[in-house]
């Protein structure tokens, strides 16, 4: 956002607009921090992108009897 409102600045755009774009974006930027907070508490985006993903389930494709024979290699740990 402030890369943004600097580029548009040394590229001769008004430096009011500059001033009004900038204030609005980080505005809403803003708001939309706290309206994440109030959804999801005080760690609202950090849920958010963790429960995007983790998965619905797990599938397991090994059989039962792989998984309940002994295991030669950790035998002696």
């Amino acid at each position: 956002m402030l890369i943004f409102v600097m580029i548009m600045y040394m590229a001769g755009v008004n430096t009011y607009l500059c001033l009004i774009i900038g204030g609005s974006i980080s505005g809403l930027l803003i708001w939309q921090t706290f309206a994440l907070n109030r959804k999801y508490g005080e760690h609202g985006l950090m849920k958010l992108g963790a429960r995007r993903k983790h998965p619905k389930y797990i599938i397991s494709r090994k059989s039962i009897y792989r998984y309940l024979k002994a295991n030669p290699k950790n035998a002696g740990v």
